[in-house]
């Protein structure tokens, strides 16, 4: 269902629609970031939502669990027949997910590589992708463990060096996968001009991974790409307590595909996961305001430390894409890569003497938390391929969330301690 289906019969949604294409006269923030359009926080809250769909009038939307539906006669029904096809609760929150990117088609997947799966799917035996070369480990061994099964060659790709993305491209390429900014190693890439690349060859597709952004700092569609893609486990729903994916795009002929690929397959979120993912969008602007404050304070204590080598952070002038962050995002999240000076034994004493900063998979959520890349979500990588990608020991990733900044501060400061 489109985005443009919320505004049918409920005349206050259809105002929210329109303040999506009014800007402020400022085109950039304090910090140089592209300026946020207003209405971003009214939609999270409001589309979707309208207590008018539901006989109770619930200000809240309810959570939907029937499995089946009645039908009034064979085939001839409200628009639900089966869980698996459509369910109100996991309506409401495509809907929802749509309008925030500003798109026309919004879907959600039992998890962020099950989205990944249901696009793999869309492609066929004998097509090519080219993909991100700092990529999230997920997604490269969905790439070279299962598309290849499938006779799907993949090719990794710098996609910061524009001129090796143009070489790299096949007759039989159909898909760009790109992240921005990538996982772990934080590289800010240039949506726009990749998409340009990409456009030049007949039905190639462009997925970007937007995971580590989310749609209020950064909208890849109004980039040039065709389909932006979530985990919404990480900050879209924001407390840590949901594995889900999503998919979403303006094609209508993608959004068919997915749409039968979603059914198809089964890779369906359960009602009450979807209704835990839109109670976070109402606070996902909050929460990212305060995620970037924070982590940028973060990063400029790790940055002038005398035991850390380098931090890579897109507010910091420092970070090589800084110029580019400022001028296709509207700013930054809670991401933060640090490289200690030593190796693993050092970093393994750092993360084990943080008490505020949670060792644990996973980011995006309102606790801090801290890991080791190259032994846990590039672990079952070999240390050739870890090297190859950057990936060393001493690579700490922080996804520093909304605590009180003193006390962030402090528990990196008595960790370097005891290093």
């Amino acid at each position: 269902m489109s985005t443009q289906d919320v505004c049918n019969g409920f005349e206050g949604h259809c105002k929210i629609q329109l303040i999506s294409s009014i800007y402020f006269t400022r085109s950039v923030d304090k910090d140089g970031f592209r300026a946020q359009p207003r209405g971003f926080a009214t939609k999270a809250i409001h589309v979707g939502q309208d207590p008018e769909q539901w006989s109770c009038m619930a200000v809240v939307p309810p959570i939907l669990m029937s499995s089946t539906y009645k039908q009034h006669a064979p085939d001839e029904h409200n628009g639900f027949k089966y869980g698996r096809l459509r369910n109100p609760t996991r309506d409401v929150l495509e809907r929802c997910l749509a309008s925030l990117d500003n798109a026309k088609f919004g879907l959600t997947f039992s998890t962020g590589l099950g989205a990944v799966t249901a696009l793999i799917t869309m492609l066929e035996s004998g097509d090519h992708i080219v993909a991100e070369r700092d990529l999230y480990g997920g997604s490269c061994t969905s790439f070279t463990k299962i598309a290849s099964k499938m006779n799907i060659s993949v090719d990794f790709v710098d996609f910061t060096d524009l001129a090796k993305v143009e070489e790299i491209v096949k007759p039989n390429t159909k898909l760009f996968w790109v992240e921005s900014p990538t996982n772990p190693l934080l590289k800010v890439v240039d949506i726009e001009a990749v998409c340009k690349i990409a456009h030049k060859f007949p039905e190639v597709v462009v997925v970007v991974d937007n995971t580590f952004l989310s749609p209020y700092f950064q909208r890849p569609l109004e980039l040039g790409a065709d389909i932006v893609m979530y985990s919404l486990s990480k900050y879209m729903n924001g407390h840590s307590d949901v594995v889900m994916g999503a998919a979403i795009m303006n094609d209508e002929t993608l959004y068919q595909k997915l749409q039968f690929l979603q059914n198809a397959t089964g890779i369906v979120p359960s009602p009450f996961d979807c209704y835990l993912v839109n109670r976070g969008l109402k606070t996902l602007a909050l929460r990212m305001e305060r995620h970037r404050t924070n982590a940028l304070a973060v990063a400029k204590f790790l940055e002038g430390h005398p035991k850390v080598d380098r931090v890579l952070h897109p507010g910091l002038p420092s970070h090589p894409q800084h110029a580019l962050s400022k001028k296709q995002t509207y700013g930054h999240s809670g991401m933060v890569a640090v490289f200690l000076k030593g190796g693993m034994d050092e970093a393994s004493v750092f993360l084990r003497s943080l008490r505020v900063f949670t060792l644990a998979e996973s980011l995006g959520g309102v606790e801090s938390l801290a890991g080791s890349p190259s032994r846990m979500t590039f672990g079952s990588f070999a240390p050739e391929e870890r090297a190859a990608l950057g990936i060393v020991d001493g690579l700490i990733r922080l996804s520093v969330g909304v605590e009180d900044i003193d006390d962030l501060v402090e528990d990196l400061e008595q960790a370097f301690e005891k290093v």
